[in-house]
């Protein structure tokens, strides 16, 4: 049973084994079939396939050179069409269409050269052959521009007179011909075709600065100049005739009406064409000539009238800026005119800008005249002077009364009252004298200088505030250019001349006295006056110590010449000795012969007080140095003290004379009588002298055991001295020099 099963599933699987070996069979066959296929593919195929690919290639690199070729040809080919019809066109003067025509040829021949690879021969020659039609189209075209703008123009070529300015003419030749069609006229046809060519901008350039040479900057500097117009059929004719004219200088109100004048007739005759070009101007990149002369002439134009206009019509007092309305009403017509011709673009304002900034160029002009001026008064002659005292009026500003507020409400001159006192518009009053500048001469140009910075100080206070600025710092740029010009331009005269050193002294000092109050009298410019500094009270010490220095070295000067004479006193030893005396006193009346003629030279210029100050200084150096070199000698004979004693005599009695502060000699004496005030020494020399002429009793009675005048004058030391010098050595010398002590 267990057979019969087995024997059942063997018949069952012996087919199924069979026929699995028949497909095993089947795939190997087909297998080799496969391999047969693809070594024939391999060996067949694919070597066809390269051959097509190289071939397809080859005929498609064929087929791009025909069709650059092809592309080159038809450029050439429109290259020569273009010539043709340019060269057709220029023959019968049609410019614009001949110009359009070479522009077309300017661009085939470019997309020609642009082609890469091809050695052609052919473009040069065409290039060669544009650039000779070119230039024959640009001359032709110059030609015709010559006829229609024709310069008549004076010999003298870059000369900007008057009489060449009337002799200059420009015609303009651009009125359409009999019969010409009106759609093209001429003068379109041939600017728009220098236009093409990029001709225009230069013909342009060249007539805008005929235009500005010839025309225009001789209608700006020449008032008496006056344009003139005439229209005969074709022809427009402008030229100049000159009028009489007192004024140096024309109102910018009448330069604006003829340079309006002169472009309206050009606008009518010439600059109203327009013409194509791309990228500028407006709609569809359409522009007027008039637009194109304006880019280049503005500029020049503008700076022009400023500098050779404007700026002379800028006032020069406050009062007058009212008035300056006119002028920027007038400019802003002007400019409103030229841009309705369209010769200035709506954002050129620079004209404008100066014109309403006239605030700033009224304050910078003020300032450089008010410099200018105050120069002028610096570098002036020193020596002519004008006499101040306290009682003196000058043209300033009176001081507002306490209780005026900031604004002072009038100016009344102050009313000197019988007393002798000034009203101050209150219950107090003081002396007229109280804090004035005593008496004294200053020179002419420095009250002016002074009167000057008042005139201005009171012209800012009526000013707009960027004016009054200005103007008080002028007015503090001006004492600052004092102190440094002054000292320098006038050195050498200050160092050599004592008078000249006196009356700078003076000056300074004038100066700073007002310069005190000159801050306070302006007080109501409020914070006005401390945004330009303040007052001007931190000025009044560089004054006071430049008039010091410059007196105190002229006083150095003077104490070496005093010095330098007595030296040849040979120290005054040796009095017995003729010689010797005679050249002591020589030197005494050198020196007094100097301080004398100091004495003259600064009577009336000094105060009074300064005047003794500086005598009693010179006067006590002369004095000190007689008494040192005196007490310095070692043996003085009887007959020498005599002989010292008559030179101190000398110096005693001329001394006081060199006091002279005053022209009238009747008041001198009393300065005369003071002189021991001014003279520190002056009580040691009388001392000196008495020591000369006295014995040795009279001696030890001065001295007075140290409380004596001798004492006060002289020490125990240089009294024993002179003691020795002048008594031999004696039993009574010994007990004379016991008693001082």
């Amino acid at each position: 049973e267990v057979w019969t099963m087995m024997n059942s599933k063997y018949s069952e699987f012996l087919p199924s084994v069979q026929n699995r070996e028949d497909l095993v069979a089947e795939v190997e066959g087909l297998c080799m079939d496969i391999d047969l296929l693809k070594a024939a593919i391999e060996n067949e195929v694919q070597q066809d396939l390269n051959v097509a690919f190289t071939e397809f290639t080859e005929l498609k690199q064929q087929l791009e050179r025909d069709s650059v070729v092809l592309s080159v040809l038809k450029k050439l080919q429109e290259f020569d069409t273009a010539m043709k019809e340019s060269s057709t066109a220029l023959l019968e003067e049609k410019y614009m269409p001949a110009a359009q025509r070479l522009e077309k040829a300017r661009s085939s021949l470019r997309n020609v050269e642009s082609h890469r690879g091809f050695e052609l021969r052919i473009p040069r020659a065409l290039r060669k052959e544009l650039t000779v039609q070119e230039q024959n189209m640009i001359y032709q075209l110059g030609k015709e521009w010559q006829k229609l703008i024709v310069w008549k123009l004076p010999h003298s070529k870059g000369s900007s007179s008057l009489e060449d300015a009337v002799l200059s003419e420009l015609h303009l030749h651009t009125g359409p011909a009999q019969g010409e069609d009106a759609a093209a006229p001429p003068v379109a046809a041939v600017l728009q075709a220098l236009a093409v060519l990029g001709e225009l901008h230069h013909k342009l350039k060249e007539f805008g600065q005929l235009l500005m040479e010839y025309i225009l900057k001789p209608l700006i500097s020449h008032p008496s100049l006056e344009p003139v117009t005439e229209e005969q059929l074709d022809v427009f004719i402008l030229r100049f005739r000159s009028q009489e004219l007192v004024l140096d200088e024309s109102s910018p109100m009448k330069v604006f009406d003829k340079i309006k004048l002169i472009f309206e007739v050009l606008h009518k005759n010439l600059l109203n064409v327009p013409l194509e070009e791309p990228g500028k101007g407006g709609k569809d990149g359409r522009v007027t000539l008039a637009e194109l002369l304006g880019e280049l002439l503005w500029e020049e134009l503008s700076d022009c009238l400023i500098h050779s206009c404007l700026v002379h019509s800028v006032p020069t007092s406050s009062s007058q800026l009212e008035q300056y309305k006119e002028v920027i009403e007038s400019t802003k017509e002007f400019e409103k005119a030229l841009k309705e011709i369209e010769f200035l673009k709506q954002d050129k304002t620079a004209l404008m800008k100066y014109a309403c900034n006239v605030n700033f160029h009224f304050a910078n002009k003020k300032c450089q005249d008010l410099i200018r001026a105050a120069r002028k008064l610096m570098t002036s002659e020193i020596h002519n002077t004008v006499k101040v005292t306290p009682d003196s009026s000058m043209a300033i500003p009176e001081l507002p009364s306490p209780g005026s507020g900031d604004h002072p409400k009038t100016h009344r001159p102050s009313i000197l009252l019988d007393s002798g006192t000034v009203n101050l518009g209150s219950e107090s009053s003081l002396s007229r004298c109280t804090l004035s500048l005593p008496t004294c001469r200053i020179s002419c140009s420095v009250q002016q200088l002074v009167e000057l910075a008042y005139s201005t100080m009171e012209e800012a206070k009526t000013s707009t505030k960027f004016c009054c600025l200005q103007l008080c710092s002028c007015v503090r740029d001006i004492f600052y250019v004092f102190c440094e010009v002054v000292p320098k331009y006038h050195r050498e005269n200050l160092q050599k001349l004592p008078q000249l050193a006196a009356i700078h002294y003076n000056n300074c000092m004038f100066i700073a006295h007002h310069l005190l109050t000159l801050g306070h009298q302006f007080r109501y410019l409020g914070a006005l006056l401390g945004d330009c500094g303040g007052t001007f009270v931190d000025v009044v010490p560089d004054f006071r110590k430049l008039g010091m220095e410059c007196f105190l070295a002229q006083m150095q000067v003077q104490k070496q010449g005093v010095l330098d004479r007595l030296w040849s006193a040979r120290n005054f030893s040796n009095m017995d000795d003729d010689e010797s005396y005679h050249a002591a006193n020589k030197s005494i009346k050198q020196v007094l012969h100097q301080l004398k003629g100091l004495g003259t030279v600064w009577q009336d210029v000094l105060p009074v007080h300064v005047y003794c100050k500086a005598m009693g200084t010179l006067l006590n150096t002369a004095l000190a140095e007689i008494v040192t070199r005196i007490t310095a000698l070692e043996d003085i004979s009887a007959e020498g003290a005599d002989r010292l004693y008559s030179l101190c005599k000398i110096m005693v009695d001329e001394g006081p004379q060199v006091f002279t502060p005053l022209l009238e000699e009747d008041k001198n004496k009393k300065y005369q009588e003071e002189v021991p005030v001014y003279v520190q020494k002056w009580m040691t020399f009388t001392e000196l002298m008495i020591v000369l002429r006295a014995n040795l009793q009279e001696i030890v009675d001065r001295w007075a055991d140290g409380k004596g005048p001798l004492a006060e004058q002289f020490s125990a030391a240089e009294v024993k001295s002179l003691i020795r010098a002048l008594f031999q050595n004696t039993e009574r010398r010994a007990a004379a020099l016991a008693k001082v002590k």
